[in-house]
């Protein structure tokens, strides 16, 4: 019934997107990535990405090489709202236009397959009040 003292060990479930684990998907190749997401971004990385997409995440490539040890990596802006998440972002620090300013967003795992634009929201949400005149 009474246990010793002893702390117990705590597990952390691993992350896989589909199956795959996490260290598997940063090795992976874009054919094998693109069976794994839905079907929208599928047939996006089958029409292939363009010149704004291939600078984002050449920008991401640098802002993470550039940052220190242990550190979160610089900001990198953008208006790409449509940009599917890949697994080359994970770690990153994007900020995503909302219409009217940049919404830091750090990529995480859970985010893949995912659109940058779903994690910058671009309404102020209503807060139910007191009615006003007229009402």
């Amino acid at each position: 019934m009474a246990d010793s003292g002893a702390p117990r060990k705590r597990t952390f479930r691993k992350f896989s997107y589909r199956g795959v684990d996490l260290n598997d998907l940063f090795d992976i190749r874009s054919e094998q990535l693109m069976q794994l997401v839905h079907a929208r971004a599928r047939r996006k990385f089958v029409r292939g990405l363009n010149r704004k997409p291939m600078a984002l995440i050449k920008k991401l490539r640098k802002a993470k090489k550039e940052a220190a040890e242990h550190e979160k990596p610089a900001v990198v802006k953008t208006h790409l709202r449509n940009m599917v998440i890949v697994p080359e972002m994970i770690g990153s620090v994007v900020g995503v236009y909302n219409g009217k300013t940049f919404n830091q967003v750090e990529i995480k795992g859970e985010m893949l397959g995912h659109y940058l634009g779903e994690f910058s929201i671009t309404y102020k949400p209503v807060k139910h009040g007191r009615p006003g005149i007229g009402a």
